[in-house]
């Protein structure tokens, strides 16, 4: 199989690239190298996929670059290209949002529509939920985004939407659940947490430390993604992909603690704009049509991403933050 998988240096692009690749399949990766966060870190984050004969990059602008020929090369398409991250999507940078989110899709699948018979898997995210009032969210949920950022993922589902309706591409969207592990986003709570706990840096957590989420470690949502490729009668169809460990950041700030081997110094403020208070997937139309399951213990996957972080500070110097990120 030959994917294309846009977004490669991305923190989920680049593990799906390298899954896809000790698979034996070929891939073109796709990315624009987007401001979001720096460079080198998605460098870094191609290094083992370069070592690939298979694996051809193209640095690209799906916004506005002509992507037929890339569409027309590749047995599926893998669209996990975005602007993420829901505190920065307010104010002047939603054009950004709009931009990679909504007009980098459409360009997309304009492309696909010319062969519609290939597989079209489209990362959506847990943010279209909004405050949802029933947990755990199953897919049948009425979606009510409680960020732009949300706003936008949901408008690239429903533009997936329509071109399946009305062209026939096969598509299929995952909303993902708080996706950790290694490579996470220098913005992203685990990783500015565990980069202050090896550095010895206080921590600012937006909210009580109560609030949850369905944390899903990177080779589980990987899984997935590769799953809803193949699997049949999933085209139109939306899933959610969680990792079934709804806990508070509380805990997870513990188990950081208990990895470093000294205290945390952590500040309680208020709650940002757009975070939601709870997030939990009901997963089991992923699970009998998919046949995903999450495999990897909370605790482990953490360790995981602590272990990671420790190992880049001690190579290198990453950039410096206090503050809770996206999660």
């Amino acid at each position: 199989m030959r994917a294309l998988v846009t977004g490669c240096a991305g923190f989920i692009g680049s593990h799906l690239t390298e899954a896809l690749l000790a698979d034996g399949d070929s891939v073109t990766g796709v990315d624009c190298f987007n401001d979001n966060y720096g460079r080198r870190d998605k460098l870094r984050n191609l290094e083992h996929a370069t070592q690939w004969d298979e694996f051809e990059f193209v640095p690209i602008d799906l916004a506005r670059g002509d992507l037929h020929d890339l569409v027309a090369d590749a047995d599926v398409i893998f669209h996990l290209a975005a602007e993420p991250g829901v505190r920065a999507s307010w104010g002047n940078r939603f054009d950004s949002y709009l931009r990679n989110n909504v007009l980098a899709t459409q360009h997309l699948l304009e492309a696909a529509k010319a062969c519609p018979e290939k597989r079209f898997v489209y990362a959506s995210s847990s943010s279209i939920y909004g405050q949802a009032e029933q947990f755990p969210t199953a897919e049948s949920t009425v979606p009510r985004p409680y960020s732009p950022y949300g706003t936008t993922k949901l408008a690239g589902e429903h533009l997936c939407q329509l071109y399946h309706g009305n062209y026939g591409v096969q598509t299929v969207a995952l909303r993902y659940f708080s996706v950790y592990g290694p490579r996470q986003r220098p913005d992203m709570a685990f990783s500015i947490f565990a980069r202050a706990a090896v550095r010895g840096e206080p921590i600012t957590v937006f909210g009580d430390g109560q609030q949850t989420r369905d944390f899903t470690f990177v080779s589980d949502v990987v899984s997935a993604t590769q799953a809803a490729a193949v699997a049949e009668a999933t085209a139109g169809r939306v899933y959610n992909i969680g990792g079934g460990s709804q806990v508070s950041l509380a805990h997870a700030l513990e188990l950081i603690e208990r990895f470093a081997g000294e205290g945390l110094q952590v500040r309680y403020v208020a709650p940002q704009l757009g975070d939601v208070r709870d997030t939990g997937a009901e997963t089991t139309l992923a699970r009998d049509e998919l046949g995903f399951a999450a495999q990897t213990d909370f605790a482990a996957g953490l360790r995981a991403e602590f272990d990671w972080v420790r190992d880049s500070e001690m190579s290198s110097a990453g950039p410096s933050s206090s503050a809770q990120g996206t999660t």
